[in-house]
């Protein structure tokens, strides 16, 4: 499959860190950024490139050559074969596509090279061609998706919205961000465009959602693009933490679980109105916590109020969609939420029959966090579950997890440790693997 990396911006917002060298030369410990996206490409097979350059594309091409040559840095041969298209005049960022399409016969990788990632193309690409669809959209969730592009799949990943920075959002959304990774059918390079700059987004992209042939490949794998200084910093702090390289799927994950009420959120009993879903103290830190820890952070949840038919799973969902909104809002975010529609006593009016069953994902059973262990490749004898009661635990020693109970009492449930919040039970995890 060939790849295409769009490597002409002029990176105007982080012109502080380096004006004088394209955007995709910029140095993480002494390596251009785009270096490390074809060694991660490389590594998997991906070897025939396709640069489109513009801005100082010179300085690109005399590094790069065709490929075969040896870093200077690594002292290690690339090992891919590269051909460029030049940009006369800026094209837009998806107007080189058009100049290139006779090269373009199959589907294609189409990557931003101003962005540092390491994630497992295979698994993406695979699930590209199992969907059939014209584009796949790698998304993910990040910490500021209150300015970035936000994509709305249904229960089968079809796009059915693609909202940009500057369209009007809903009060509520869930935390899933265009990473800038696609993979894209020639197909797409059939429709007529005009102006004399294209947009990738706003012109051939967003016009497919609701149509059934764009999808959202949802990962929690690292990709960040270093569009300002404080996002260049913090890509910087990830490579030297070795965060980047462990969030690829292709290696075990490390998890904390979390339960969702008493733990996110104030414990109301059963949680029917939208309204009374309230963020508890300090929790958005703790998720930031586990965020930069490099830890999935996955909430596992109990929620009998579908099958005694209190609320619809749209409901359900619509009060999620609260919860990583908040959390966003905060600079924190959620990798994934599991939600056991549940309840195993029946003869109640109103209920849902259909749901009124033993099953292996109520918590103290432990499907859930088997099923987030199959999905994320997660070593659950590395992993924590935390939550405020003795479900939780036991949910989380039958997966194999550690375990941590939300409690300021002197309550013995077999837990590994207790703090009175979810803060102080992430403090006390790192705190504790920090010292030995």
């Amino acid at each position: 499959m060939k790849v295409v990396i769009m490597a002409g911006g002029r990176g105007t917002r982080i012109s502080t860190i380096a004006n004088d060298i394209p955007k995709p030369m910029i140095p993480l410990e002494g390596k251009p950024v785009l270096e490390y996206e074809l060694e991660c490409l490389r590594e998997q097979g991906f070897t025939d490139i396709i640069l489109t350059v513009g801005y100082l594309g010179h300085i690109i091409k005399d590094y790069f050559g065709d490929g075969s040559g040896i870093s200077p840095v690594t002292g290690e041969p690339f090992g891919v074969n590269i051909t460029y298209y030049c940009e006369e005049e800026p094209l837009g960022n998806a107007g080189a596509l058009f100049k290139i399409k006779e090269q373009l016969s199959e589907d294609f990788l189409l990557l931003n090279a101003d962005a540092i990632f390491d994630v497992d193309f295979k698994r993406f690409v695979d699930f590209h061609k199992s969907h059939k669809g014209w584009v796949t959209l790698f998304t993910h969730p990040n910490s500021h998706p209150y300015d970035s592009g936000l994509i709305f799949r249904d229960e089968n990943n079809v796009v059915q919205k693609w909202l940009s920075k500057e369209d009007e959002r809903p009060q509520y959304y869930n935390n899933c961000v265009n990473a800038g990774l696609h993979v894209i059918s020639p197909r797409v390079l059939e429709r007529e465009v005009t102006g004399e700059k294209i947009d990738l987004d706003r012109q051939l992209l967003k016009p497919l959602a609701a149509t059934g042939k764009m999808y959202a490949y949802c990962s929690s794998e690292y990709v960040k693009d270093m569009g300002t200084p404080a996002r260049y910093e913090a890509v910087c702090k990830d490579l030297y933490n070795g965060v980047i390289r462990s969030k690829n799927l292709k290696n075990r994950q490390k998890a904390i679980f979390l339960d969702r009420d008493g733990t996110i959120n104030r414990y109301i009993g059963f949680l029917k109105d939208i309204n009374n879903f309230e963020l508890l103290s300090g929790v958005a830190e703790a998720v930031k916590i586990i965020n930069a820890k490099g830890y999935l952070a996955i909430v596992v949840t109990n929620q009998p109020v579908i099958a005694r038919g209190d609320i619809t799973e749209l409901q359900l969902n619509e009060i999620h969609r609260k919860m990583e909104t908040l959390l966003g809002l905060e600079g924190a975010y959620l990798d994934a939420i599991y939600y056991c529609p549940h309840h195993p006593d029946k003869g109640f009016e109103g209920e849902v029959s259909e749901l009124k069953i033993q099953c292996a994902c109520r918590k103290p059973e432990p499907g859930m966090i088997l099923q987030a262990a199959q999905e994320f490749n997660i070593d659950l004898s590395k992993s924590w579950m935390i939550g405020d009661g003795e479900n939780d635990i036991k949910a989380g020693k039958a997966a194999g997890c550690s375990t941590a109970l939300i409690s300021g009492e002197n309550i013995s449930l077999g837990q590994d440790i207790t703090e009175p919040s979810l803060l102080g039970c992430i403090q006390h995890i790192f705190d504790q693997k920090e010292n030995g």
